[in-house]
């Protein structure tokens, strides 16, 4: 019967509904016992929108089952632009009571993204954005800190939506297997599979450890950077599903070169395409971009957005098509990604900023990277570990 579902699921038959509760209870298990390792007593703040109900209902079931204790926060169609527009200053310094004492106290956070409307944003006022953003600083931070320092469990995931499969350019059943077969769920044990990926990975960080200078090299791109005395990261499910990547944080005055990102990315609710960047001593000097150029320049204008705070080479196999969401797209198997913006401190990164933005690349035609001189990955796939 199982392999029954799981065959019916593969050819995109996820409108029956026993089929798709089967892999949703499997992917609640998943988070709740993988991914946010709950325990008896932890307190986890589920943060999603009211279209991701149904995995919302499964997961609040196992959170239950392990004895935790789930609190569910859920965003209707348009909330946050609705906020941006009828707020006046006092209420854009307002923050949730309860939001800030997850952040500050609870064990456990889990964001599920099940969007509405992937542009719903784009025409906030952008000085409202602003004063938002400086408002959420501290607590962004506490949030880092905590990550870092593992006192808060945190696991990031996606619920396929109508608005989703349609940026990625997908009928919405064809987008639920994308994400399902993203996650392994298609697996009898996706938990067994993603122990092969923590196993696998953790050759390559054990190597890059111990690494000064990185270079990827590709068409139109020609970049270096130290990574000496930072720390390379295993992200292998827990702190995003799907993953399959690892990461560093490059000592920040030490990048210089050209980098050309080909993949295009969605970030405030703009597209922006075909970006270049051209960095000396860590510092973004100039930019460009085929589409979208005037947000770049807009978030140059950020503190801490000209310096890179991520490092990061897609290992996920199961995702070869860019679908716009950096959740996924930063993981493509064969892909590189750099982020401007804030650092993760468990890398050992210093630079601050209120943005993170990954900008990625594809490296499957003649990319190249090199550790110390030497060739350890040639045409999206690493060498040396096999």
């Amino acid at each position: 019967m199982k392999t029954d579902i799981l065959t019916s699921l593969k050819h995109g038959k996820t409108n029956d509904i026993p089929h798709c509760m089967n892999v949703l209870k499997k992917y609640a298990h998943l988070l709740v016992n993988y991914c946010l390792e709950l325990q008896q007593g932890e307190r986890v703040y589920i943060k999603s929108t009211t279209l991701a109900e149904p995995l919302i209902r499964e997961v609040y079931r196992a959170a239950l089952q392990v004895g935790a204790h789930p609190v569910v926060d859920l965003s209707f169609r348009e909330k946050g632009r609705i906020f941006m527009n009828e707020s006046d200053e006092h209420q854009l310094h307002y923050i949730s009571p309860l939001y800030r004492e997850a952040m500050e106290q609870f064990e456990a956070y889990l964001v599920i993204r099940a969007p509405y409307n992937l542009r719903e944003d784009q025409n906030v006022d952008s000085a409202k954005q602003k004063i938002r953003k400086e408002s959420t600083k501290d607590l962004i931070n506490t949030y880092f800190k905590r990550t870092a320092n593992k006192s808060l469990k945190r696991s990031l995931c996606q619920y396929p939506t109508q608005a989703s499969a349609q940026e990625a350019g997908m009928s919405l059943e064809e987008y639920e297997h994308f994400v399902y077969n993203a996650c392994h769920l298609f697996s009898e044990n996706p938990e067994a599979e993603w122990l092969k990926v923590r196993k696998h990975q953790q050759q390559i960080v054990d190597y890059l450890n111990n690494v000064d200078q990185i270079r990827y090299q590709c068409n139109k791109t020609d970049i270096t950077f130290s990574v000496k005395d930072r720390t390379w990261i295993n992200s292998d499910g827990q702190n995003n599903m799907p993953s399959g990547e690892v990461f560093s944080g490059p000592v920040e005055d030490s990048v210089n070169g050209t980098v050309h990102f080909n993949y295009p990315s969605v970030y405030m609710g703009h597209e922006v395409e075909d970006i270049v960047l051209e960095v000396k001593d860590g510092v973004v000097q100039s930019w460009s971009a085929k589409k979208g150029e005037e947000l770049l320049d807009k978030i140059f204008e950020i503190e801490g957005a000209r310096q890179f705070g991520e490092v990061a080479i897609g290992t996920n196999y199961n995702i070869q098509t860019a679908t716009k969401n950096i959740l996924f797209d930063e993981k493509i198997g064969g892909t590189i990604h750099m982020a401007i913006g804030q650092s993760y401190i468990q890398t050992g990164g210093k630079n601050q900023s209120a943005i993170h933005w990954d900008m990625i690349t594809d490296m499957k035609d003649g990319g190249r990277i090199y550790a110390d001189d030497r060739l350890i990955y040639e045409n999206g796939s690493f060498i040396i570990f096999d």
